[in-house]
């Protein structure tokens, strides 16, 4: 393996384009700071890092139930992930279940709510709510079976956030016929995270 070491690299005549490589080759950044603006085709704005030039997608986080969250039966009920895995900008709000991104844009939302002993067709559902209200499309449906102890239910979907007052949430229902645990702490959980799309 060779190095090259050079001060400045100009075209050998005029202005144009210059070729680093070719077709299939891996080009390696190493850590640097760059003197200009990265030339960003999609989503960014032009900076001397990923980061500066747009390229980053936070707000993001993760969060979780540390225990499990008793719930009736037969009515949505809003589930309070109180632990966080990460919290880019300290966005969510573990008191009440909330992620509000202060960073505008098109987010990607996920949660996945496990309930464990249910009867056989029992149903687990799970929603997100945007802005305090069910949005329309955004639920899942999961039913259990009489040889599953843990029944999951999870959706992922799109939203676009105005970067001061638009929140989600998540809500959970099952129709066991009495209070039934959304499991916390444990290999199967409930789950909650979200982050901003680059480019979109």
């Amino acid at each position: 393996m060779s190095t090259l070491k050079v001060d400045t690299i100009q075209k050998r005549t005029g202005t144009g384009t210059i070729n680093v490589g070719q077709s299939g080759d891996t080009i390696a950044m190493p850590s640097a700071t760059l003197t200009t603006a990265l030339p960003v085709a999609s989503g960014g704005t032009g900076g001397t890092s990923f980061s500066a030039a747009g390229l980053s997608n936070t707000s993001a986080f993760m969060a979780r139930l540390s225990s499990n969250q008793s719930v009736s039966s037969g009515s949505f009920t809003k589930i309070v992930f109180n632990a966080e895995d990460f919290d880019s900008d300290s966005n969510f709000d573990t008191s009440n279940g909330r992620f509000t991104p202060t960073t505008a844009g098109k987010y990607w939302c996920y949660t996945s709510l496990a309930v464990d002993e249910l009867n056989d067709q029992n149903a687990v559902y799970s929603a997100i709510y945007f802005n305090g209200s069910h949005a329309n499309g955004h639920s899942s449906l999961a039913m259990s079976s009489k040889n599953t102890a843990t029944t999951v239910s999870n959706i992922g979907a799109t939203f676009t956030f105005n970067g001061s007052s638009d929140y989600i949430e998540v809500y959970g229902l099952h129709n066991y016929g009495s209070n039934r645990n959304f499991i916390g702490n444990s290999t199967t959980e409930c789950v909650f995270t979200a982050y901003r799309l680059i480019g979109a």
